[in-house]
């Protein structure tokens, strides 16, 4: 298990800057998001909370929102893509990742909300999950979603992923992109200073 402590979590945080020149801040979740990631997940349309899960899904199950908000565990982690409306702190999506070190592989899942779709949100938290990636030493980032989620679909293509069959089950699309990223060029800042504690601990 990776074990991380809380001022961890919170030095990993990254402020994106979107193309409609708002920012965006990706940070890990926290125990303290539990009731706000939950009210996310409730407002997402029928069709966001179907193509997010793969399958019909109201609210996380309690089981479900606890390894959400307990980040590390089995090695999974979850972050929230948050912004400032009415000077409030808004969840507008989520993802969540896990690394697996025997086939060097990064496999993950996102959403964003209806509301905010359409506004770089997605491309823009796409692109720090592959600085999180390449942080970890992945080669393989990749993902599952339904045949259907044109915008999923749409997002991976225009971020460079190529499409495959994914193993199993015919009603979904796998795409994945080779991550070939040394420490000193990852673009995020805070990811670039953990790989490159991550390289030192493995040499020394």
């Amino acid at each position: 298990m990776i074990a991380l402590r809380l001022n961890d979590l919170r030095q990993h945080s990254d402020i994106l800057r979107l193309r409609s020149g708002g920012s965006l801040t990706v940070r890990f979740v926290e125990p303290r998001d539990a009731q706000g990631l939950q009210g996310y997940f409730r407002s997402l349309s029928v069709r966001s909370r179907y193509n997010r899960f793969l399958g019909a899904m109201s609210e996380l199950p309690r089981t479900q929102l606890d390894h959400f908000i307990h980040v590390g565990e089995d090695d999974r982690f979850s972050v929230v893509a948050t912004m400032l409306v009415d000077g409030i702190e808004t969840v507008v999506g989520e993802a969540r990742y896990a690394f697996e070190p025997d086939t060097a592989s990064f496999e993950f899942g996102l959403s964003i909300d209806d509301r905010w779709q359409g506004q770089g949100i997605g491309e823009g938290l796409l692109k720090n999950l592959e600085c999180r990636a390449a942080a970890f030493g992945a080669k393989r980032l990749f993902g599952d979603t339904l045949r259907s989620n044109a915008a999923m679909i749409g997002l991976a293509r225009k971020s460079g992923f190529a499409f495959l069959p994914s193993p199993g089950d015919w009603k979904l699309v796998r795409f994945e992109k080779h991550v070939d990223v040394a420490p000193q060029e990852i673009a995020c800042a805070s990811w670039r200073l953990a790989a490159e504690q991550i390289t030192h601990q493995a040499a020394a």
